[in-house]
């Protein structure tokens, strides 16, 4: 089974910046897709970044051109860079981590549906 634990969360100024991580225990292969959600009390989980073992990624809207998805894969650590942030980005973080069959491609998915795999999350708070 695939564990997932997130961490850089904290409290920051709007303008400011913030790097998740994201650490993984587990056998990690090609076929696969790793993406960031929030959060929000009261509303659905949110599809904010996602990458798979191809390379490819996908952004939310809210998002694009503020935050970047990467990878450190001898480590097994995934990052979210979070630039030039607003008080609408304030929520709870997750990491989440879907694998299929060797041999078949994976592609980026902003639904959670789509994965298997959940962190614990990570609050961000961002004050104006």
């Amino acid at each position: 089974q695939v564990q997932l634990v997130e961490s850089g969360g904290g409290s920051v100024q709007a303008g400011g910046s913030l790097r998740l991580s994201c650490a993984a225990s587990g056998n990690f292969y090609r076929n696969y897709r790793m993406a960031w959600f929030r959060q929000v009390p009261g509303k659905e989980r949110e599809g904010v970044a996602c990458i798979t073992g191809y390379r490819e990624t996908a952004y939310a809207d809210s998002v694009k051109g503020r935050f970047t998805i990467s990878q450190d894969n001898p480590k097994n650590t995934l990052y979210l860079q979070m630039d030039s942030l607003k008080p609408e980005d304030t929520a709870m973080y997750y990491c989440a981590a879907y694998f299929t069959t060797p041999g078949t491609r994976t592609s980026c998915s902003l639904l959670q549906g789509n994965y298997a795999y959940w962190g614990q999350g990570t609050q961000v708070t961002v004050s104006s």
